[in-house]
């Protein structure tokens, strides 16, 4: 690929510039690939280093630091509470209590059935009292494999807890500089025995007996003064503790529970109480998915064209709405349009409705007895079978469909975004446009639309991932429909506009209630979700150049 100088890209005409760039993006692709390799591997050898990093201060704290801080590798918060910090002392103490006591009666328990996830599942037993069967149940496959989480997340935290609690000690000893004092006494008994006579001797006990009162003594923090901190200085720690809890208890660990799921066969035949345990099966789920060895066939190309349309629709979604609503804002806010709040509030009112309800009444107004085709009928003489997304509709007529309805949801989103940023373009820009002789596509190729996109790269990446997992205009619009025969020999009732979202939901609630084939979907959806977000993040001027537009 040539390599222009500026002027000589200057000279270029419009063509020719356009065949450059899109030879320049497909040439850096590879470039681009490495970087993101690269930034991979950095990412897990900095993670490998804060690793030994953390092994390296456990070790040094345990050797340099004094007694109190050895019995805290086995007692936690002993040096805290032995240096007079009460408060943090028994905090530590208790967390260690109540994780010995619940690993001791509980946590065991769940841990070691962990690796089988139950094996005596529900039996049925005659009683002669009733004179009928009755059923006993036994181990609780979903139980175990739930508690074993959470039995997990709680060691983990106990052990960063165990760790904080080292550091405390550490630091508690800098502050009040017996750390310092014992190095101090330490390099003093290695020189006195090298010290060959009496007055050698004593001239290292008196230089070292000064530099050891020299050290200064400073106070460790009280309960008081950590509980005033807490609501002060610390304050912002004290507000984030309570979401960061409520994070990892209902987000992560649903997270990792999901991730576990796609590795069993839990599904309605093997709830893993009232009928049949599950148990692990390992990455047979994957297989069947994608076919890597072995599998069924029909999931890995209903996957491949459901995964196709949901990339489809995640851009046609977006770029509609984007540049549709872009220019509906420049339209309303153009010098000349009277009433501007008047049409601001009318397009405000289709998002302030709720989307529950206006989307199910637009799907009765397009639905095959509705009130648009029944007068497209009339009127215009549409065919009898013709349907918008009803059983006889096709594939792209139902697609196309739910693209233009939800430019009726997602344009005053933008609007209301984009004429907040048009109010903060600098007039001079145009008025200087204008007297070079740009004219009015010119000023927004060159000076608008770079503008907007700038400020809204963020938003658009986000409105792209949201799109992808749309379920609400999907499901509520059009349920999926109409119906794809093919793709629905795989599981669930699938539709021609069905996402990957929508698929994962029928999964779950179909007859069958296959839960590890939903897991297998949603870890798929994330990887694809996450890749993009990270690629398209990297290269987005937004955040490469954020001092361009200041």
């Amino acid at each position: 690929m040539k390599q222009y100088t500026d002027l000589e890209y200057l000279k270029l005409s419009g063509p020719e510039k356009f065949a450059n760039k899109f030879s320049r993006f497909f040439f850096g692709i590879p470039h681009a690939l490495l970087k993101f390799l690269k930034a991979i591997g950095r990412f897990f050898a900095n993670i490998g280093k804060k690793i030994a990093h953390v092994f390296v201060n456990i070790y040094r704290t345990f050797v340099c630091g004094d007694w109190k801080t050895r019995v805290s590798y086995f007692i936690m918060g002993f040096g805290n509470l032995s240096r007079g910090q009460i408060l943090r002392g028994l905090l530590f103490l208790i967390f260690q209590i109540v994780f010995i006591g619940y690993i001791a009666i509980w946590g065991w328990k769940w841990l070691a059935q962990m690796g089988t996830l139950g094996t005596v599942g529900p039996e049925e037993i005659y009683d002669e009292i009733y004179d009928s069967y009755i059923t006993i149940y036994h181990d609780n496959s979903f139980k175990i494999l739930l508690y074993s989480v959470l039995t997990l997340f709680f060691c983990v935290g106990y052990i960063v807890t165990w760790y904080f609690n080292i550091e405390q000690n550490r630091i508690a000893e800098e502050i009040i500089g017996s750390s310092k004092r014992k190095a101090l006494k330490k390099a003093c008994k290695k020189e006195l025995k090298a010290a060959q006579d009496d007055a050698a001797k004593e001239e290292i006990k008196a230089r070292y007996k000064a530099e050891i009162e020299a050290v200064p003594v400073k106070k460790l923090r009280s309960g008081k003064d950590d509980v005033r901190s807490l609501v002060d200085d610390q304050f912002h720690k004290t507000l984030l503790a309570l979401p960061l809890i409520g994070i990892l208890i209902f987000t992560v660990m649903p997270i990792v529970f999901m991730i576990l799921v796609a590795f069993t066969n839990y599904d309605g035949a093997h709830n893993g109480y009232s009928n049949n345990l599950f148990h692990w099966v390992g990455w047979d789920n994957f297989n069947t998915m994608l076919n890597w060895k072995t599998g069924n066939k029909a999931y890995s190309a209903a996957f491949g064209e459901i995964l196709a349309w949901t990339l489809m629709w995640s851009v046609f979604a977006t770029f509609t709405c984007y540049f549709l609503g872009m220019f509906v804002a420049i339209m309303i806010n153009k010098k000349g349009i009277k009433l501007k709040k008047v049409w601001r509030t009318i397009l405000v009112l289709t998002i302030a409705i709720p989307q529950f309800i206006s989307l199910l009444y637009v799907s009765k107004l397009f639905a095959d007895k509705g009130i648009v085709l029944t007068y497209l009928q009339k009127w215009f003489h549409v065919p009898e079978t013709f349907s918008f997304y009803g059983p006889n509709a096709t594939a792209w007529t139902a697609r196309i469909t739910v693209v233009v309805i939800n430019i009726w949801i997602g344009i005053p989103y933008l609007m209301l975004m984009a004429t907040g940023i048009l109010m903060n373009i600098p007039e001079d820009l145009y008025e200087s446009a204008k007297i070079d002789g740009a004219n009015v596509f010119q000023q927004y190729v060159k000076i608008t639309l770079p503008y907007i996109m700038f400020i809204t790269g963020p938003y658009l990446l986000t409105s792209f991932i949201g799109n992808m997992n749309n379920f609400n205009v999907i499901f509520l619009l059009t349920g999926g429909a109409p119906t794809n025969a093919a793709a629905s020999a795989a599981s669930g009732s699938v539709g021609y506009t069905d996402l990957l979202i929508t698929w994962l939901f029928k999964m779950t609630t179909g007859a069958n209630s296959e839960y590890y084939m939903a897991s297998v979907v949603g870890i798929m959806i994330f990887v694809v979700t996450a890749f993009i977000a990270m690629i398209v993040y990297n290269v987005m001027p937004s955040t490469k150049n954020e001092e361009d537009y200041q």
